[in-house]
């Protein structure tokens, strides 16, 4: 058995350790830079809250980790033409531009990192090349980015900016070296690709709605002359930038190093926040959010509501105090919208970005007495890869055989019954949720995380 004084000493020397851990510097920007995500079309700051805590789980500062939500998110039809509800190539850059002075100037560093998937990618590329970027940002980070176009097609929607022959990508992908480079010099650059499983990268246009038809685009597509080119196999579309092996090639990138881990850490005291929004990435100003605890193994509730918050024109519907053990149902209702019930996996750090988009009910949807719809928001199913199972079946409603292409399922309850619970499982995460009555305008959404 150790003495007293030799306890003592012990003690002495923890405590000496959790002072030094507690005054430790931070970190230089030099090797922490701020890094700003950038979403794709359509998507939200939302998707990077993993690839952010895995970040957080390896020591990056918290206070230097930014998701920003792009209002209008969806491209437009024709770059060059106004059209409602979608945004140009020139609103995305510039909206980025405003996102990183404010970062620079809310942290005093004066240089950024830029990660971005899909079409944050083509805005990355146009700030940096176009915008001034090239003078601020150090590093670059483009996940399952088009940067060829998704589409090299004559007389295929040539404006669009995925189209590889539009004046957008021709003017991007410029050669701006003796060897080719497509990159804009100065800035470290980092593509991650799939190697055949990205559908935004395919010879064959199945993806975007002409089956059979050459895209005239490989599935090295997302590769660009003078980066560093890295092939994820066997990866979607999304998991290009939110899989943890898409963050173990950034962080290798950025850091020199591997990560210690691409698991994510649990923090004692989890805190919940994000916006409620609608498609467009607007507050639903006038909505309502309320939060319940939930048995996992039911979907049921355990007690009375846990947090609510009227929605105002920021969009917050947080901050709430969680716990990392328990999963939870979260209720948005807004005008116009109806009312979703969101069944969450249990949250294992606190996250910003825990954004509530509301599910519309469909034409489709008429006859059914409840509707749930089983997402993967930062990634796709792939029947061929994944095990997975929604409601019983092995191969959800509408997920193809072949591909990674779909990256929810929807199921419709047809006869009446009494509410019960509907279950989703994929890769191991399991979430259960309940049936709400679908004339009264309810949906049920299982939301996996991972």
């Amino acid at each position: 058995m150790p003495s007293r004084r030799t306890l003592l000493a012990l003690g002495l020397a923890s405590t000496a350790m959790l002072t030094a851990c507690a005054t430790a510097p931070s970190p230089s920007f030099t090797e922490r830079p701020p890094i700003v995500f950038m979403h794709g079309n359509g998507d939200s700051a939302a998707l990077w809250q993993t690839t952010i805590w895995r970040f957080e789980s390896n020591g990056w500062p918290r206070n230097r980790l930014f998701a920003v939500d792009q209002p209008y998110p969806l491209a437009r039809d024709d770059d060059a033409v106004a059209q409602p509800g979608r945004s140009s190539t020139t609103d995305s850059a510039v909206f980025l531009k405003a996102e990183v002075d404010k970062v620079l100037k809310a942290t005093g560093a004066s240089k950024v990192v830029l990660i971005g998937n899909s079409r944050g990618g083509n805005t990355i590329r146009n700030y940096v090349q176009n915008g001034g970027g090239a003078d601020v940002v150090s590093h670059v980070v483009l996940g399952g980015n088009p940067a060829h176009g998704i589409w090299v097609v004559k007389g295929f929607r040539e404006n669009n900016e995925f189209s590889g022959l539009s004046g957008f990508m021709q003017q991007l992908n410029t050669p701006k070296g003796p060897n080719g480079e497509e990159v804009t010099p100065g800035v470290k650059w980092l593509t991650l690709r799939s190697d055949n499983n990205d559908k935004y990268a395919q010879p064959d246009g199945l993806w975007i709605g002409v089956p059979g038809q050459p895209t005239n685009i490989g599935f090295d597509g997302p590769a660009l002359k003078g980066a560093t080119n890295v092939v994820l196999p066997r990866v979607d579309h999304r998991e290009t930038s939110f899989s943890p092996a898409a963050f173990a090639a950034t962080w290798q990138f950025l850091t020199g190093e591997p990560p210690r881990s691409t698991a994510i850490a649990a923090d004692a005291n989890v805190v919940l926040d994000g916006r409620a929004i609608g498609a467009e990435n607007l507050s639903l100003n006038g909505g309502q959010v309320t939060v319940y605890a939930i048995d996992p193994a039911t979907g049921g509730r355990r007690g009375n509501a846990m947090h609510s918050k009227n929605i105002g024109t920021d969009g917050r519907w947080g901050p709430f105090s969680a716990r990392g053990d328990t999963a939870y149902e979260f209720v948005l209702s807004a005008p116009s919208y109806g009312t979703t019930h969101i069944y969450r996996s249990p949250f294992p750090r606190s996250s910003s970005v825990v954004n509530l988009r509301p599910e519309r009910l469909t034409p489709a949807d008429a006859n059914a007495q409840a509707v749930v719809v089983f997402t993967r928001p930062r990634g796709y199913f792939d029947a061929q890869r994944d095990s997975m199972r929604f409601d019983g079946q092995s191969l959800p409603a509408g997920v193809p055989p072949k591909g990674s292409g779909v990256s929810s399922s929807r199921l419709r309850v047809a006869a009446a019954e009494p509410q019960r619970a509907v279950t989703g499982e994929f890769n191991g995460e399991r979430i259960t949720g309940l049936t709400w009555p679908a004339a009264q305008q309810h949906v049920t959404v299982l939301e996996l995380t991972y």
